[in-house]
């Protein structure tokens, strides 16, 4: 792992707690990172279709304060509503930004497309969230695989729901004398996942009998087909205990898009919604270009990770697949 690197457990960054709910018939879900104390944030989106709440409070040239939480949902933007369970808990509980009367929780929000999975109809909503607010409470160490925001994931859709694999959401955290860096990620790609230290493909699209993976960009260069846009996307959220104002963080995130080149091809295209977060937890002094480095390795394995849980075997998500 490199030199004084070593694999840390996501929980023990402070600052955040996690918590995840999911529907299995439904095929969707949510994931909650909830913040306490003073933090700062930055944002960069690369592709063509996200779909978001309040994602502008994160931009350098908006007013910085720190936010309370962060929401990854399926339901397209129909999930978006998730968020006002988050708010209520937060409100519940006198944690927001505080205005005459009160407080608003300043909470922000990506989905992913996860409609062509179970029941299309039945989207995350406020009460699924509020759920995921007092799993979060426990602290405990959050769960990689089909869960949450990852339960209706999936990559390689080129030629459809048919030809693609099951993939997921996952945590990874590395820590570097006493600088830590983690990542929370929503592998919903429409391109391939490949082990970003081998370069191998992992995962993907197949073949029309799901024997074999093909690849996906040979595919698009022989077919030259038009990709439907806005159906794709990979979430990921970095959070640190260094500290960086928010434009350093939004600079952290976009260095953290190496990571998805890494280890998803094609990416950030327009039919994608590829959204990376950075949050700054802590007090720890490090330097910008070490923790992007970091973040991009964080990712990358954390992508890894979130297409090669064992829990949703081949068989039950081609059944899935081919009842819909």
């Amino acid at each position: 792992m490199g030199e004084g690197l070593q694999e840390i457990k996501v929980s023990e960054i402070a600052g955040v707690t996690f918590g995840q709910v999911q529907d299995y018939t439904a095929m969707t879900g949510v994931s909650v990172a909830l913040f306490f104390g003073e933090n700062t944030g930055g944002i960069d989106v690369s592709g063509g279709g996200p779909a978001s709440r309040e994602a502008h409070l994160l931009s350098p040239y908006t007013d910085t304060k720190s936010l309370n939480a962060l929401v990854f949902a399926g339901g397209s933007a129909y999930g978006l509503g998730a968020a006002d369970g988050v708010m209520k808990y937060l409100e519940e509980r006198n944690r927001g930004f505080a205005v005459p009367g009160g407080v608003v929780p300043l909470v922000v929000q990506s989905d992913i497309f996860d409609l062509t999975l179970g029941d299309g109809r039945v989207r995350p909503d406020a009460k699924m969230a509020y759920e995921a607010c007092l799993a979060a409470e426990a602290g405990a160490e959050p769960v990689s695989g089909s869960v949450g925001a990852g339960t209706g994931a999936a990559v390689g859709k080129l030629y459809g729901m048919g030809q693609s694999q099951k993939a997921g959401i996952a945590f990874h955290a590395v820590q570097l004398g006493e600088l830590q860096v983690g990542v929370m990620v929503v592998v919903n790609a429409f391109g391939d996942v490949f082990d970003w230290e081998s370069g191998k493909q992992i995962r993907g699209l197949l073949d029309s009998k799901r024997q074999h993976l093909l690849s996906t960009e040979a595919e698009l260069y022989k077919q030259m087909i038009a990709l439907q846009t806005g159906t794709n996307t990979t979430l990921a959220a970095i959070f640190t205990n260094a500290q960086f104002n928010e434009g350093e963080m939004n600079k952290i995130a976009a260095m953290a898009r190496s990571g998805l080149a890494r280890a998803i091809s094609p990416v950030n295209t327009m039919a994608d919604g590829d959204t990376i977060y950075a949050f700054s937890l802590g007090e720890v002094k490090a330097d910008l270009n070490i923790v992007g480095l970091l973040a991009v390795r964080v990712l990358s394995e954390g992508i890894k990770k979130a297409v090669t849980q064992e829990d949703f075997s081949e068989e039950a998500y081609r059944n899935l697949v081919l009842a819909h």
